[in-house]
C-alpha cells in the first residue's frame, strides 16, 4: 500500500517483516482480536509476519519478547499496554531501547483517534520509534486502535521509514 509520501526516490525496496506483541494479561492466542487484525492487515499489506507472541505486563516480559522480535523482523509492533492503568507498562518498557522516537506517530494516531472516540483520545500513550534500525511502534490494545493504527498509518508509512532507518 502506497500513500502520497512512498513515491519519493529516496524510497528503497525493502522487504518488510512484522513481529507482533500483544501486552496483556487477560488476553490468550486464541481470544487475541487485535493482535489477529494487525496479522491480517499487515499479510494484507503483502507484509510477512514472522514472530507472534502474547505477553503479560511485566516490564521485562516485554523487554524479552521485544528483543526475540527484533531479530525476526525489521517492524514490530506491540499493542497494548500503553494506557494509564498500573499494569500498564508497553511505553515503560519500549522507549528506552528506542533509538529515536517518533512524536509524529502518537499526535497522528491521537488525532484520528480524536475523530473516533472524542476526548478519550488523550489517554493514548500511543508512540512510534526506531531501534537499531527496527520500525516499532506501540499502539493501544483494543480492536478499533489496532485497526486505526496499522491500516491507516503503519502500513503507509513503514516502507518509507524503514528505507530511513537503515533496516
Amino acid at each position: 500500500m502506497k500513500g502520497k509520501d512512498q513515491d519519493h526516490p529516496h524510497i528503497r525496496e525493502v522487504t518488510i517483516v512484522v513481529a507482533v506483541i500483544t501486552v496483556s494479561t487477560t488476553r490468550s492466542p486464541e481470544t487475541d482480536t487485535s493482535g489477529k487484525i494487525i496479522q491480517d492487515l499487515c499479510e494484507g499489506a503483502g507484509m510477512q509476519v514472522s514472530h507472534y507472541a502474547v505477553v503479560p505486563d511485566q516490564l521485562m516480559t516485554i523487554r524479552a519478547e521485544f528483543f526475540r522480535a527484533a531479530s525476526a523482523a525489521n517492524c514490530i509492533i506491540l499493542t497494548g499496554g500503553t494506557g494509564l492503568t498500573v499494569d500498564d507498562c508497553t511505553i515503560e518498557a519500549v522507549q528506552p531501547l528506542l533509538d529515536k522516537v517518533l512524536d509524529g506517530f502518537g499526535e497522528i494516531f491521537r488525532t484520528k483517534s480524536y475523530a473516533e472516540i472524542g476526548v478519550a483520545a488523550v489517554l493514548s500513550r500511543a508512540m512510534g520509534g526506531v531501534s537499531s534500525g527496527n520500525a516499532v511502534f506501540c499502539i493501544p490494545g483494543s480492536p478499533e486502535a489496532a485497526r486505526l493504527a496499522t491500516s491507516e498509518i503503519i502500513i503507509p508509512v513503514a516502507r518509507h521509514l524503514i528505507s530511513h532507518s537503515g533496516a
